[in-house]
């Protein structure tokens, strides 16, 4: 963990920052924010010489590659540094999503679901492997990566001119029981997981004489909520167990309606932390047990913890109508 000599510096936020905080000393980086780069070798956790010959990078300019809970060295202030870890792997390490069969969604204005796995698998279905984090072992998880979704509440906000728009629209979706057959698809820069279609293009649709914004903003709210559910019906296939809860955090996850909606369009309970910032609870949780604050996982996992739990009421005919109506609502989108 020195400093490169000579030449450029090659590396994610995470690895300016430690950079930063070293004083210049130490040039390193996380497995999970390595596995960013498009450069690492998921099976060997290090960077692929294969890769970097095509993209001619020189692997001297990289950083080290080290485990997500380590101490990489130490502050100006002598303060060890003890994690580095991405944004969304952090939050599944956060929620205490240790064992396969957790998962959970971060609802930003994008949202990222993550359930881990024990190693990497291709996957036919549009879903995505990585790494999730490195403690004593290399824990994967598979990943959907969904483009537009609390953007496109903010968006419509924006739309009608409010001054507050997300609040606005927030508002006008609470005064309807549901959308009255209206769908709106946030294809704004094409639909990430598990579509990966950037052709596709927003629409909305099932609009009558007798729509109104209001039906518009909660079709925007619930579309949250079917994007979630197309990742993951996949996800549970593809790793081979029941998913039985949802695990939710991020901005948008403090709206108790899509949490509702969320709940009643999987059909199974979705358990909302409570916590303003799990991201930054999973790094404090890895930072902690590198500096033996815990010792480990088991430890971490008898922690308490409060939820906000959101239990289905929909009826199975009724979320499959629904439900199929996104579907060709998305069709329309891709169309």
């Amino acid at each position: 963990m020195s400093r490169p000599v000579g030449g450029a510096c090659i590396g994610n936020v995470d690895s300016w920052l430690l950079w930063k905080l070293t004083s210049g000393v130490v040039h390193a980086t996380d497995v999970s924010n390595a596995a960013r780069t498009q450069l690492l070798n998921l099976q060997t956790a290090q960077w692929d010489d294969e890769l970097l010959e095509l993209f001619e990078i020189p692997r001297e300019c990289l950083p080290t590659i080290h485990h997500s809970s380590e101490i990489l060295g130490e502050s100006r202030s002598h303060l060890p540094i003890g994690s580095l870890i991405g944004d969304s792997h952090a939050a599944l390490f956060g929620q205490r999503g240790f064992l396969p069969g957790s998962i959970k969604a971060t609802y930003g204005t994008g949202s990222s679901l993550m359930t881990p796995t024990q190693k990497p698998r291709i996957s036919e279905r549009g879903i995505s492997s990585t790494v999730a984090w490195g403690l004593n072992d290399i824990t994967y998880a598979l990943e959907g990566n969904i483009s537009v979704t609390g953007a496109a509440v903010q968006w419509f906000g924006q739309f009608l001119g409010a001054e507050k728009p997300s609040e606005k629209v927030a508002e006008l979706a609470e005064s309807v029981i549901d959308t009255e057959g209206v769908y709106v698809v946030p294809a704004f820069v094409g639909l990430g997981a598990p579509y990966w279609d950037e052709g596709a293009r927003g629409v909305i649709c099932g609009v009558t004489r007798g729509t109104s914004s209001r039906q518009v903003a909660r079709a925007v709210i619930d579309s949250i909520a079917y994007q979630i559910r197309d990742v993951f019906d996949l996800m549970q296939i593809e790793s081979g167990r029941p998913l039985e809860a949802l695990l939710a955090d991020g901005g948008a996850a403090r709206n108790n309606q899509l949490m509702q909606f969320q709940a009643d369009i999987l059909g199974c309970p979705v358990l909302r932390n409570t916590s303003p910032d799990v991201s930054a609870l999973g790094a404090a949780f890895l930072a902690g047990l590198a500096c033996g604050v815990w010792s480990g996982v088991n430890e971490l996992a008898s922690l308490p913890r409060e939820f906000d739990r959101f239990e289905p009421k929909m009826n199975a005919q009724r979320r499959q109508e629904l439900y199929a109506g996104w579907q060709a609502a998305v069709r329309k989108a891709r169309g």
